[in-house]
């Protein structure tokens, strides 16, 4: 594999959400990963505003910070949603078996 090809790949966070956590446990926690996300923008604005010169290979390490930070959320949030559909469809159809 050349160093291009290396610096290309895409690398993407993940966690591992508890089984046990609720929906609205997990959207707790993508509201947090979000805010640190927008955290995380505003530093990056700072840093350009402050600086001569912008460098690039930091630049790139904190997007790719907000990128894995943006992804975790929106695994929270994915989870969160499947959870409700599953209650949904549970609740669904115990009403069906009485």
């Amino acid at each position: 594999m050349s160093a291009q090809e290396d610096r290309c790949t895409a690398r993407r966070s993940s966690i591992r959400v508890d089984p046990e956590a609720t929906a609205n446990d997990l959207l707790s926690d993508a509201v947090e990963w979000l805010q640190y996300a927008r955290g995380l923008t505003e530093f990056i604005g700072e840093m350009v505003h402050e600086s001569d010169g912008v460098d690039c290979r930091k630049m790139a390490l904190v997007w790719e910070a907000v990128g894995s930070v943006l992804h975790i959320g929106v695994q929270c949030t994915a989870q969160a949603h499947a959870n409700l559909a599953w209650e949904q469809k549970r609740t669904t159809a115990a009403g069906c078996d009485r």
